[in-house]
């Protein structure tokens, strides 16, 4: 059979070939990305290349980052299964793993001036931190929560606390059920920074437990979060200073907790500028 018998009766496999040669081929971006130990800022970079190798990040690559990254929280969020589907995506997950989303004024979280976003230096996120943002009914869910972001404001003002976390399963969840239930309204006013999505915002529908402000160092009703259709949360709090006394019983309480992984993000500091002042992503794309 000639040359051209065979493209005649095989057309799509030259295609094929050809789609999957050099930096678009999936084997070959995998052993690029493993080499390097999965940097964010390449895998930026290389999602904002254009419209092939987006698809292929966002189907695949962010999926192994966050695998490599934090492999017993993936586990938890995926039951196990390391093809499973996650809501909003794996590039949300990503972001929201390394973002710190910055936060401007609500109706019930009232600032002198917006908090910017940028990449957490480091970060950690709890399941047993989680609990403490369920109430009674809902501790069933999984939930895992990280560190507040700690965002000086002044002199005469507490620190802002900035942090964010991620339902397992959250379309099934007790804490999706609840609100569903109560007839919660979406806030018209702020979107999921992470999806996109609308949000719920937890302090107007009255789902915000006492422990919630004692495990992030606050009091209570001096703190806001949001949840979206998706089940990420985010929100703000005023860190009141602690004595020493206070840190050292913080330190043996974080000591004893089911984490979900620590992520160091000390070289993507000196990219903070790709926001814009509101959290939004700018040139890097997740």
């Amino acid at each position: 059979m000639s040359a051209a018998q065979r493209r005649r009766l095989n057309p799509l496999s030259q295609e094929t070939e050809s789609d999957d040669s050099g930096i678009l081929n999936e084997c070959v971006l995998l052993l690029v990305f493993e080499s390097i130990k999965w940097d964010l800022q390449v895998l930026c970079l290389t999602a904002s290349l254009n419209r092939k190798l987006r698809a292929i990040a966002k189907r695949l690559l962010w999926r192994k980052l966050c695998v490599y990254r934090a492999p017993r929280m993936v586990s938890a969020l995926v039951n196990g299964s390391p093809n499973g589907r996650i809501g909003g995506g794996w590039d949300a997950l990503a972001k929201l793993m390394f973002f710190c989303c910055g936060c401007d004024s609500t109706r019930n979280f009232k600032l002198s001036r917006p908090s910017p976003g940028h990449f957490a230096g480091a970060s950690r996120f709890s399941k047993t931190s989680g609990r403490s943002f369920l109430t009674k009914k809902c501790r069933a869910d999984l939930l895992f929560v990280s560190d507040p972001c700690e965002h000086p404001v002044g002199d005469k003002e507490d620190d802002l606390g900035i942090y964010r976390g991620v339902f397992r399963g959250f379309l099934r969840s007790n804490t999706r059920a609840c609100l569903i239930g109560r007839q919660v309204a979406f806030d018209d006013r702020v979107r999921c920074p992470y999806c996109g999505t609308r949000v719920w915002s937890m302090t107007a529908a009255r789902l915000v437990p006492k422990s919630a402000a004692r495990r992030l160092g606050s009091r209570d009703g001096r703190l806001e979060y949001f949840v979206c259709v998706n089940g990420h949360l985010h929100g703000t709090c005023w860190l009141v200073p602690l004595s020493s006394d206070e840190e050292n019983c913080e330190e043996v309480e974080e000591e004893e907790d089911e984490d979900g992984g620590d992520f160091n993000g000390e070289a993507y500091k000196k990219h903070e500028k790709v926001t814009n002042g509101t959290g939004r992503r700018s040139s890097l794309m997740f």
